[in-house]
């Protein structure tokens, strides 16, 4: 490869605003964009505000072709989007137009984190952080010999980038569905009937106290200062940061034999919710184990109550849990209260089918999350790679 100025490759264009005073400059049908609506999408298919013939006429901004990198240059550097169609944008932007069959766009879209960087330290240490059209040119960039080789990294990055966005679309998607099924397939508003059942169920939810439901247990941290109550082979040891699946199987610490006689211990489904400072995160134990006193668990009477049910309805406590500790001094949610905490339970067979369908709708949700984050990794991963 060999090193190239950016200014050799391509043009670097800023923009202008037409008067705002003027109404007959706006509201036309030429795109401009603001750097405020570039965010994480690749392409600029349209801005959220337009200019006329005679607002782009009467302001600096320049027409750029399709195809040109827009590069946001004041505070909020280096952020990125490839123009679909034609249009300009305003002074908080230096452009890079590619010169034709010298510089490919998404290869160098490709680049943005370099980018980025590059605009960082050209204004660290400036009053003004902004970025001119002059400093950009001067970047110097590691380039492939051939515009093939550019093509070639260019289009590998852009599959990758819509598998990404294929995947991030469908998690999306699939977390909002469950969003709004929690709120059709619980009770709200004090009706004791949910908006959707499953055919067949007809018989009204009950009010319950989550006392009622099982046995309420305060986690409890064995003495740090004796190592010999933690081991690498013992139970979980849940705190509020181990939380991030569905169904807890890991933890940072584990309890050993002797850190199990003094920590408190209690079995596979018992429902964890954090009470003190980051409220409301759930989780369920995959297996035996045992967790701080930032934490609540809830072991359920399983002759009555179905766990994933209780898990799965457990997103609806930390929405009260976190208004009630909202309007107190402080962030907590002691056992008593928690204990108080009403929530709403049909019988078992309605439970159970409830749990089902949750717990379908929640696997799909962490497949395309996994998909999503090793699809991130291998990106990562090959920026580092492919790029001197």
């Amino acid at each position: 490869w060999e090193q190239r100025k950016l200014g050799d490759i391509a043009d670097i264009v800023g923009g202008g605003t037409p008067s705002t005073g003027n109404q007959s400059y706006w509201d036309g049908d030429i795109d401009w964009y603001a750097p405020a609506e570039i965010a994480d999408q690749i392409y600029a298919n349209s801005s959220q505000k337009k200019i006329t013939g005679l607002g782009y006429e009467n302001s600096s901004a320049k027409m750029l072709p399709p195809g040109t990198v827009l590069f946001t240059s004041r505070a909020g550097i280096g952020k990125t989007a490839i123009l679909t169609r034609k249009g300009c944008t305003n002074q908080g932007f230096q452009s890079i137009v590619p010169h034709r069959g010298e510089l490919d766009s998404y290869f160098i879209f490709s680049r943005t984190e370099e980018l980025k960087r590059y605009g960082e330290l050209v204004v660290a240490g400036s009053t003004f952080v902004e970025v001119s059209g002059k400093q950009m040119a001067v970047m110097e960039l590691m380039m492939p010999p051939t515009m093939r080789e550019q093509q070639t990294i260019g289009g590998f990055f852009q599959q990758l980038d819509n598998l990404i966005t294929l995947h991030q679309r469908k998690f999306e998607k699939l977390t909002n569905v469950k969003k709004s099924m929690l709120e059709k397939m619980f009770p709200q508003n004090g009706s004791s009937y949910p908006e959707i059942r499953f055919k067949g169920f007809t018989d009204p939810w009950e009010q319950r106290k989550l006392g009622e439901l099982g046995t309420i247990t305060t986690g409890s941290t064995p003495s740090t200062s004796i190592p010999d109550y933690y081991s690498d082979d013992g139970i979980v040891w849940v705190t509020p940061t181990d939380i991030c699946e569905n169904i807890t199987f890991e933890s940072a610490r584990k309890l050993s034999d002797l850190g199990q006689q003094v920590g408190r211990v209690v079995p596979k489904n018992t429902i964890l919710v954090t009470c003190i400072a980051s409220i409301g995160k759930n989780t369920m134990l995959g297996n035996t184990g045992s967790f701080n006193q930032q934490i609540n668990g809830l072991t359920p009477n399983e002759n009555e109550c179905d766990p994933y049910f209780l898990l799965t309805e457990s997103a609806l406590w930390s929405a009260k849990m976190k208004s009630s500790a909202a309007a107190g001094t402080m962030q907590i949610v002691n056992r008593t209260e928690f204990s108080e905490l009403k929530t709403w339970l049909p019988s078992l067979i309605e439970q159970q089918a409830i749990s089902d369908f949750f717990r379908q709708l929640d696997n799909l949700i962490t497949l395309h999350q996994r998909e999503l984050e090793k699809l991130q990794n291998i990106k990562k991963s090959m920026l580092e790679k492919m790029f001197v």
